[in-house]
């Protein structure tokens, strides 16, 4: 098949130039840079920093401040493990336990829509018996961004008129202004699926798509 569209091309090189020149045109309609062309519509195609590859899956954590790990283990993942496994389009179902903290991976099949399976296991996660889980504890559904969803990262610094950095800002008084205001006034922001403060003065936004 493919040699007969070569020998097609080369005995017909006005075809060949024509699909040639509606490649270009094509290329340059879509191209993801700020080109000033006139004359041609621009419709980018969207370009991530860091592609996501990841599975189709979504995240659920539960806290149980104080606890061992095997407390953990015993009393919430693997209980919370075993209700989630009769969803439909589930693949796999992968978790951790740690201090204090329960994380569940549920990875659906690809042609699984991902707001769909979201919203699936937020209503297991309500149809869940009382006596299940320990009393003081309530499992979350984690952010709809992955961590490839990364799509700035931004420091707060204190300067002064002229904008040099200057002192006078220690570590609590920049995480307490970057988690009451300016988080607050990123997440209003259209595709912003989650800021997560870091530190003191480190924070990233996700997006999500």
């Amino acid at each position: 098949m493919l040699n007969k569209i070569i020998k097609f091309l080369i005995a017909n090189k006005l075809v060949a130039l024509l699909l040639l020149a509606s490649f270009v045109v094509w290329g340059l309609v879509h191209v993801p840079f700020n080109w000033k062309m006139s004359g041609l519509p621009h419709y980018p195609v969207a370009v991530d920093a860091i592609p996501d590859l990841g599975e189709n899956q979504q995240i659920v954590f539960t806290k149980w401040q104080g606890r061992s790990p095997q407390d953990v283990e015993d009393q919430i993942t693997y209980p919370l493990t075993t209700a989630l496994l009769g969803m439909p389009g589930v693949k796999t179902i992968r978790s951790s336990s740690m201090f204090g903290l329960s994380t569940i991976y549920i990875i659906f099949e690809e042609d699984i829509e991902f707001y769909w399976s979201r919203s699936r296991i937020l209503e297991k996660l309500n149809a869940l018996p009382s006596t299940l889980l320990p009393a003081e504890v309530s499992p979350s559904l984690g952010p709809d961004a992955t961590g490839l969803g990364q799509i700035f990262w931004y420091t707060l610094e204190g300067r002064d008129s002229l904008g040099n950095v200057t002192g006078g800002w220690d570590l609590n008084e920049l995480r307490s202004i970057q988690d009451y205001y300016v988080k607050y006034g990123l997440s209003t922001a259209s595709g912003v699926a989650e800021v997560a403060s870091i530190g003191g003065v480190c924070s990233r936004i996700s997006s999500r798509y």
